[in-house]
């Protein structure tokens, strides 16, 4: 079985270890766009075009379901990538956590893009998925990028300040953004209060994961052997999983011990 995912960074990372660990055997095909990154700056028809290119490079390798692992690409892209690729290939989009965030009522903090808070899209998952909960947009200026490079310095930076433009008493924090589940234990420390307990976090990695081994018809659930590959594609060409990714844990698991080709 193979599991295709698509972003223009290593925001994929998240949902792809998820994959790794709920089927192990499965094989992955990880396709970004360096080129074109990032995307979230981009017109609506530039996302479309460079989402559908990383798709087509996956498609290729026949993955039995596609995951667009890009909070961005699902909003912009996602119709025109099942138009082109299914039936044939399951295409499974991603969407911020607010419902499970939101279910147990309280403060709840989304934090996302600048170009993502206060959009339309996010206004209605708000309205339609926040409940009785007290939710608050936060823009995270820069931690997107500063994921992306790996920079240590410049994610504690980001997190920082984004933690200053929540509110106190927050009992969940959204991860409105692929590449914030990366460094999920960070933001969480950093909106712990003295005193407090941290608060919960939710991304959305795992359910999309789930779903996708759905749509394949495959079962979550498989032998610890053999591990499945990892491809990696950069703008649609065969590359490496490169160094930034063994700065989070997530990468460290696609890495070793399974093969990658």
């Amino acid at each position: 079985m193979k599991i295709a995912l698509i972003d223009s960074g290593v925001g994929l990372l998240a949902a792809a270890a998820a994959v790794r660990r709920l089927r192990p055997d499965a094989h992955l095909v990880l396709s970004s766009d360096p080129d074109g990154a990032p995307w979230g700056p981009r017109t609506e028809a530039e996302i479309r075009e460079r989402a559908l290119l990383c798709a087509r490079a996956a498609a290729a390798h026949g993955p039995d379901a596609l995951i667009v692992a890009c909070n961005t690409a699902s909003v912009h892209a996602l119709p025109a990538l099942r138009a082109q690729l299914e039936p044939d290939i399951p295409v499974v989009g991603t969407v911020p956590a607010v419902k499970p965030a939101a279910a147990g009522g309280g403060r709840v903090a989304v934090w996302a893009t600048p170009a993502t808070t206060g959009s339309a899209y996010q206004r209605r998952l708000i309205e339609e998925f926040g409940g009785g909960a007290d939710l608050t947009a936060v823009p995270c200026h820069g931690l997107a990028e500063a994921v992306e490079r790996g920079d240590e310095t410049a994610i504690d930076e980001a997190v920082s300040a984004a933690a200053d433009l929540t509110p106190e008493g927050v009992n969940a924090v959204v991860l409105g953004c692929t590449h914030y589940e990366l460094v999920g234990e960070r933001i969480r420390e950093a909106v712990r209060l003295d005193g407090h307990r941290a608060p919960d976090t939710h991304g959305s990695a795992r359910a999309v994961a789930a779903q996708a081994l759905r749509r394949a018809g495959a079962l979550p659930k498989s032998p610890a052997h053999p591990v499945g590959t990892v491809t990696v594609l950069h703008s649609g060409r065969p590359a490496g999983l490169g160094a930034t990714v063994q700065v989070y844990a997530e990468g460290r698991l696609l890495a070793a011990p399974s093969p990658v080709v």
